[in-house]
């Protein structure tokens, strides 16, 4: 399986895009989050991600920059199969308020034919805390990860069908005590660093509940975390993120440490 990072970025980020990804192998495609607009066309073709042919997607809360470029993923798959380049079911999952506010989007933006479209092909799936549901033949756990903010969720997956191992993403806030059950001994966890720790008082991180890379790294050493990703990042220090969250990460956490830029793949298995 590939993690393909599409985008890194926070909300306000101006150098790269915001966070959402994409997860793949030889059984399908799992696309979790849009970003904040219609530039995540040009991020997925950079990536040689062809949208259409995700057949699954989740988006963890009703922000902008995580929800609106899911907007325009919902509207180029329904204008293709209207146009009959595409056949087939599409499956967008979220909580109750995201699903909601989705739909809602559509119903207000969206020509008649590509409303009728949606209603024949589409599928809208509302999940609640601890549901199970079958993507890309295996079995993901979403749950709610107790946001302060707006209501998020996260998930868990397997890595393998039948697999112990998994992979975690915990939104783009701190993992709580609510959500440890999911992310204790993980292979991969996917978790927000919103700077260094040092520069928290101009990013004012904690203000936006968000962690530092330090803070995340020492959550992922307290849980057993085998590898972890950090993303949804500021963009002031771009060209140096990578190796100044790296120094600062590995001072605190052993495991595989991976700070990717907008683009880059990691392989996981």
């Amino acid at each position: 399986m590939r993690l393909i990072m599409l985008g890194t970025g926070m909300a306000m980020v101006t150098k790269c895009y915001n966070t959402c990804f994409v997860l793949a192998d030889h059984t399908g495609s799992f696309m979790v989050d849009g970003g904040g607009g219609n530039g995540i066309f040009r991020q997925a073709d950079a990536a040689g991600v062809k949208i259409a042919e995700i057949r699954d997607f989740f988006i963890t809360h009703k922000h902008t920059d995580h929800i609106l470029g899911m907007i325009w993923v919902l509207r180029m798959v329904t204008k293709r199969l209207h146009a009959g380049w595409v056949t087939g079911e599409y499956r967008f999952y979220g909580h109750e308020e995201v699903i909601r506010l989705l739909k809602s989007f559509a119903e207000g933006l969206f020509k008649p034919a590509l409303l009728k479209q949606m209603e024949e092909n589409v599928r809208f799936i509302t999940v609640e805390d601890g549901d199970t549901c079958r993507i890309m033949g295996r079995n993901v756990t979403f749950f709610d990860i107790g946001s302060a903010k707006a209501k998020q969720f996260g998930f868990t997956m397997e890595l393998e069908a039948g697999g112990t191992e998994r992979l975690t993403c915990c939104g783009d806030e701190p993992l709580k005590e609510c959500g440890r059950r999911y992310a204790e001994g993980v292979r991969w966890l996917l978790h927000e660093a919103f700077c260094e720790d040092a520069q928290e008082a101009f990013f004012h991180a904690h203000e936006y509940f968000h962690s530092t890379v330090k803070e995340a790294c020492e959550t992922a050493e307290r849980l057993g975390v085998k590898n972890l990703v950090l993303y949804h990042s500021e963009d002031v220090f771009l060209e140096e993120r990578k190796r100044r969250y790296l120094a600062e990460g590995r001072q605190y956490f052993s495991g595989g440490l991976y700070v990717p830029d907008d683009l880059e793949v990691i392989e996981l298995i």
